[in-house]
């Protein structure tokens, strides 16, 4: 069972999680449960998928996740696993075929946008922004390959993707201006297949930020 709208409180629980694959509870426009999503494709991993409705969820939903939490994976076993980097360890462990290595990078590309429209001073978030971005940019300069780890996409460039994917939605692109590195690496980001199996639109991801600033989400925008 996969759903693309998300369900909410009343909707029946989905049956048991097949033998020969992995299911994951999401929301389209969660970076961190973008993640999660980028490494079954990158990996191959069979799954479904169930979009949750964070401000009504289903019931049992909590009882599966208490922390009502985003992504939260499910075995066929009954096991459940969540936080992004939590899950993202545990399919690098469970489905060892490809050995990305682990790392966990926070930007501010959420933060940023979501105070200015409150009126709020962003300056020394943007300052840490541009701190953040030189030391990305450092790092390839340095190993001069296309990724961080090499010249293959690891675990590091997708735990990064989601929230330069957005980089767009928060009006944030000048500050690439003085990272060519890490515009390249954004480039050929875009030519990976789990990126393309994943991705939203810029115009999408737009929509979905004036609602979610407001505290109107729209989880099923674009449906």
């Amino acid at each position: 069972m996969s759903t693309e709208k998300s369900v909410i409180k009343g909707t029946p629980e989905p049956g048991p999680v097949p033998k020969d694959s992995i299911r994951l509870y999401s929301m389209r426009f969660c970076p961190y449960a973008q993640r999660t999503r980028l490494v079954l494709h990158a990996k191959g991993i069979k799954f479904d998928t169930i979009n949750i409705h964070l401000r009504n969820k289903p019931e049992w939903f909590l009882e599966k996740n208490p922390l009502g939490m985003v992504p939260t994976l499910e075995t066929p076993a009954g096991e459940v696993i969540y936080e992004s980097p939590i899950t993202c360890e545990y399919l690098d462990e469970a489905y060892p075929e490809k050995n990305p290595a682990k790392n966990d990078v926070e930007l501010q590309f959420y933060k940023i946008p979501v105070r200015r429209l409150k009126g709020e001073d962003v300056s020394g978030l943007e300052a840490e922004l541009k701190v953040s971005l030189t030391k990305l940019d450092e790092h390839l300069v340095k190993k001069k390959t296309k990724f961080f780890d090499g010249d293959t996409i690891t675990m590091i460039d997708y735990m990064l993707w989601p929230f330069f994917e957005r980089i767009e939605m928060g009006d944030l692109e000048p500050f690439l201006d003085n990272t060519p590195e890490l515009k390249k690496w954004r480039a050929h980001m875009l030519e990976d297949p789990a990126v393309k199996a994943t991705i939203h639109s810029v115009e999408s991801h737009k929509a979905f930020f004036k609602g979610y600033a407001v505290e109107k989400p729209d989880y099923d925008y674009g449906l």
